[in-house]
């Protein structure tokens, strides 16, 4: 999915529907049939219709991190910007991009599948784009079930004359999931296994989604006690298991599979986003590198990263405690360090870029692990703002950032993980953005085992403990997991070692929020959410507005008050938007939902 050929293949494919327009006013002959008999009369032509589908894909965008607000590892480092899910403010929607757009991508992939069979092509090339087809179908399904539960349920391009469905009440989630999974298991032996060339759909790409989607549904299934989570599990276990045959071993750099200017070749990424300089950039990594870029790690979510020897920060020898940052991130998962800016002090003297080191061993320790695990367009410290003013110090308080308003922290734990200095013109951004990865493949997949009761040493030390090892972290042993004070104690040891590694592994990525609610855990984000433990007077000055918990002059940083409890069992779905019940009176909003 090269970006750049990607637009041009929009563009053509958009020419391709339009293109008989002149044709079509002397002829006076319905557009769609034109279109339609245009569109689809070769292979490439398919193949050109079919690149508007890879639109579906976030790539790097500021929603993906934003969802994270909305679970317990995230706090959003604005005034008064709590999650208006976990405070219990949600109202309803007149209308919504995440009910509208899905359908919108469902009706074009529709059209496609309707096509392919009046099409001169191969059997076997029929059978490769109904393969693409059910996967964006899917894809997009996906994401309306995961949010709405039951939903309308279109496999074909309406007309007036479809009233029923048009106006119909919604399928069952039940019956949608099982078509779906029928339909992926299809694909991905009727996929060309290739695709069609390198970062296309294929066979592994199916294989990975059907590990995401099964893993999704099986435990949404068995925690809301929905019934037959089985089936789902098992194809979620299976298919990352083939993938796990293909791709037996991590690529040994965690960050270069978020900042690299290019993700072609790294071993591992099954299919990305990609970014051109002057075709297509974001503005993530810039986000992390200026004042807007306002996402904190809270305390809870830096806790879950254990030290080196396998322990958890409350059980190691190693952990010399949390009231110093130096001594902190001592000793840590390195993957800590590629998330979070590693605590340092210079001395700079702005408006040049250069800075001298302080003289104090302690202010240049992670300067100097960062420069043996990083490279200069990546995490080098000390960290640089969009314009490559250098920052004075990390952890970087908002309240106390004498005179550098950029670069700014809440809890003391600012989010990092996509920020690099490949590109440094602001806004201007061009690493590519994974979309789907083996090490998800692999925590996936060490979750399902875990549910399907399949789970032993050597599915951890083909999953957990390769990302473990890249880390720097000492095997996870069945035999021996250290004890966590903090475990959910309706959580057995071993799938909250598997949970745990899923959320350091993907911190920041857009998982938590839908882990949470697939789990029935939100009760976990309806918490105060901390930051870092900071003293007045030593810490920053004794007169700081910076908020401590309990009023204390000393302890852990505390913007957000606590959020109203229990968690609703409604909330755990999407309300519907209300200009779709209002069109459709058959169609029923969600329980208690008013």
């Amino acid at each position: 999915m090269k970006l750049t050929k990607y637009i041009a293949a929009c563009f053509a494919g958009m020419m391709l529907l339009q293109s008989c327009s002149q044709k079509e006013f002397l002829d006076l002959q319905p557009k769609d049939q034109l279109t339609e008999a245009t569109t689809f009369t070769s292979y490439d032509n398919i193949k050109t219709y079919c690149w508007q589908f890879y639109e579906a894909f976030p790539g790097y965008n500021e929603a993906v991190p934003n969802s994270e607000f909305n679970g317990d590892l995230f706090l959003n480092a604005n005034p008064n910007a709590v999650s208006d899910w976990i405070w219990q403010r949600i109202t309803i929607p007149a209308a919504s991009t995440d009910y509208q757009q899905p359908y919108a991508n469902i009706r074009a992939v529709n059209i496609m599948l309707a096509n392919i069979d009046k099409s001169p092509i191969t059997d076997v090339e029929k059978d490769h784009w109904k393969s693409v087809g059910y996967f964006f179908r899917a894809y997009n399904y996906w994401n309306l079930v995961n949010k709405y539960g039951d939903v309308i349920w279109v496999d074909r391009p309406l007309t007036d004359a479809d009233q029923d469905i048009l106006y119909g009440s919604r399928t069952p989630r039940a019956e949608v999931t099982q078509t779906l999974l029928d339909q992926l298991q299809w694909a991905e032996t009727h996929i060309k296994p290739a695709g069609d060339g390198a970062n296309t759909i294929n066979a592994n790409v199916i294989r990975a989604f059907i590990a995401r989607f099964g893993l999704m549904e099986g435990t949404w299934r068995k925690y809301h006690n929905l019934g037959d989570p089985q089936p789902f599990l098992r194809a979620s276990a299976d298919a990352a298991s083939r993938l796990i045959t293909a791709f037996p071993k991590l690529h040994p750099d965690y960050d270069d599979e978020f900042n690299s200017e290019s993700l072609a070749g790294i071993p591992g990424i099954l299919l990305y986003k990609q970014y051109d300089m002057n075709q297509v950039t974001h503005i993530l990594a810039s986000r992390g590198r200026n004042s807007s870029g306002r996402w904190d790690l809270t305390k809870a979510a830096a806790d879950l990263y254990l030290l080196t020897d396998g322990q958890t920060r409350f059980t190691s020898p190693l952990f010399a405690g949390d009231k110093n940052p130096y001594a902190e991130f001592r000793h840590r998962d390195k993957r800590l360090y590629f998330t979070v800016p590693p605590p340092f002090k210079v001395v700079v003297n702005h408006p040049s870029p250069a800075y001298t080191l302080t003289g104090n061993a302690a202010d240049q320790e992670y300067i100097d692990i960062m420069a043996n695990i990083s490279t200069a367009k990546q995490k080098t410290l000390p960290t640089l703002n969009w314009q490559g003013l250098v920052v004075r110090e990390e952890p970087h308080f908002v309240d106390y950032n004498q005179g550098q308003p950029f670069n700014v922290t809440y809890t003391g734990y600012r989010f990092y993980k996509f920020s690099n200095k490949i590109q440094m013109i602001q806004n201007v951004d061009v690493n590519d953005a994974p979309v789907f990865r083996m090490a998800e493949v692999m925590v996936n997949y060490a979750e399902a085992k875990y549910e399907l009761g399949e789970f032993n040493q050597a599915v951890a030390d083909q999953t957990i403990n390769q990302l473990r090892e890249r880390g720097g972290v000492t095997p996870l042993n069945l035999g021996s997991i250290p004890a966590d004070p903090t475990r959910d104690a309706g959580v057995t040891p071993v799938l909250w070692e598997i949970r745990r590694e899923r959320a350091v592994e993907l911190m920041g990525e857009g998982f938590r929020f839908d882990d949470l609610r697939r789990w029935k855990k939100m009760e976990y984000a309806v918490k105060r959410k901390l930051g870092r433990w900071i003293k007045k007077g030593t810490d920053v000055p004794a007169n700081s507005p910076i908020p401590i918990e309990n009023n204390a002059s000393e302890g852990y940083i505390a913007y957000e008050g606590v959020p109203p409890g229990p968690f609703p069992e409604y909330y755990y779905l999407y309300p519907i938007p209300s200009n779709q019940t209002v069109l459709n009176t058959n169609l029923q909003q969600n329980p208690d939902w008013k």
